[in-house]
Formats: C-alpha cells, sequence, structure tokens
C-alpha cells in the first residue's frame, strides 16, 4: 500500500503540473494582453484552459473513484437503472471532449435493467469513452451499445481507431500500464488508472471486464453488470 501511494503521489505531481502550467499561462496571457489579442487568440486560449481543466477534473474523478472503491467498508449504493439511460447520461458527460469524434449508441429494442451504484458505472463508461477520444484520430467512431445475454446486462465501447497491440491486452487493466504503441492524440499523459479502475468497478458488481479488437479494425471494450427483471403491473 505504501508503494502504491508513493506511486500514485509521483504521477500526480508530474503529470499534473503539465495542464495546471498550460491554465495559468492561457490565463495569464488573457489577463495582461487580452485586449491587444485578436479575437481568434483569445478563443484558442479560452478553449484550452476548458480543455485543460475538464482533464482536471476527469482525473480528480477518478482519484475519488479509486479511494471508494479500494475501501474495505466499501458498500454499493444500488439502484435498479435502465442501462439506455446510463449510457445517454455518460456520454452527456464527456459531449464537450469528442473533439471531432463522433459517437453512435447502438439500441435495442429491450428495455435493459441492471442494478447498478448508477455513479460508479457512469465513471466506467465516462472512462471508457473518453479512452477512446484520446486513442484514436479525429473522425473516428466510438460505438456504445448494450444487450442481454442470460443473468447479465453486455455493454460494448468500440471504436475504428489503431486498435491495441496484442501485447498490451494481457495488462491493460494494470495500474499505472500505458500501451506502449499507442500514445494519446492529444496532449495529455495518462496515469494508467482509468481502465485500472474500470476493472475494480466491474468486478465489485459481480461482472467482469476485458478488450478485444474490434472488426475491421480498432478496440472493442466489453463489461458485464447483473440483469434486474422488468415487473410489469397491468
Amino acid at each position: 500500500n505504501e508503494q502504491l501511494r508513493a506511486n500514485l503521489l509521483r504521477s500526480i505531481g508530474h503529470d499534473l503540473r503539465t495542464p495546471l502550467t498550460a491554465i495559468s499561462g492561457s490565463a495569464a496571457l488573457l489577463c495582461e494582453d487580452g485586449d491587444k489579442l485578436p479575437e481568434g487568440k483569445r478563443r484558442e486560449l479560452a478553449a484550452a484552459i476548458c480543455d485543460d481543466s475538464l482533464w482536471l477534473i476527469d482525473t480528480v474523478e477518478n482519484l475519488l473513484a479509486i479511494t471508494r472503491v479500494e475501501d474495505e467498508d466499501m458498500r454499493l449504493n444500488l439502484t435498479s437503472e435502465l442501462m439506455d439511460e446510463v449510457i445517454v447520461a455518460a456520454l452527456s458527460h464527456v459531449a464537450r471532449e469528442a473533439h471531432g469524434h463522433r459517437v453512435e449508441i447502438v439500441h435495442t429494442d429491450d428495455l435493459l435493467l441492471v442494478r447498478i451504484d448508477v455513479h460508479l458505472i457512469m465513471q466506467v463508461l465516462t472512462n471508457l469513452i473518453v479512452n477512446a477520444f484520446k486513442y484514436t484520430p479525429e473522425g473516428s467512431v466510438i460505438t456504445v451499445g448494450a444487450e442481454k445475454q442470460g443473468g447479465w446486462v453486455v455493454v460494448e465501447v468500440a471504436d475504428n481507431g489503431p486498435g491495441i497491440a496484442d501485447a498490451d491486452k494481457p495488462r491493460i487493466f494494470d495500474r499505472f500500464f500505458t500501451a506502449g504503441d499507442a500514445s494519446p492524440v492529444d496532449s495529455h499523459r495518462s496515469f494508467g488508472l482509468g481502465l485500472s479502475l474500470c476493472r475494480s468497478i466491474v468486478e465489485a458488481h459481480g461482472g467482469i471486464i476485458e478488450v478485444d479488437d474490434n472488426q475491421p479494425q480498432g478496440a472493442l471494450f466489453r463489461f458485464t453488470l447483473p440483469a434486474e427483471e422488468i415487473d410489469i403491473h397491468e
């Protein structure tokens, strides 16, 4: 635990410095020379501040979720939720980070009811979707869908980007691991916490998470959640 804490603090100290420095630098330019800058430059600086702030918010959310998941006394706040509604809510949360990516929801005719801690599963979905944004070029398509298989609801987040090397797949959910062949399309480094957190949350719900190749190309993340039967009163 002490080694984990040291690694985490080292990563925080190193990686948070970059976006914080960028935010303070852009804000200083706007404060000191804003009236002298062209309108386009002011918009560019404001957009950069917004993007870096969103990245910091996502990172803090992950850190808070890790603290909760790894608490030995953690209790899931389980509620019955429609999976389609959870997916739509997650997409609205990350819409500003799409940057030219197209997101498509694959709907089914079934009402997919799951018994979940909705805040934590939202964190799983946002991590997977933002991960797809970061590791695929602009114009890529990300699809999110779910279907029922037996007593489980299977959720998939897929993209048509460069995919994940076979050598990296066994370790992709390890903490602090970042794939060797791929680097984020944006300038941010990754803590390597997001996918590890996804696994912890899904397993806390009794499910599993895995990565596969999308067809004809790209990466596909799949995880399972306990389904709940819909009780219809006539």
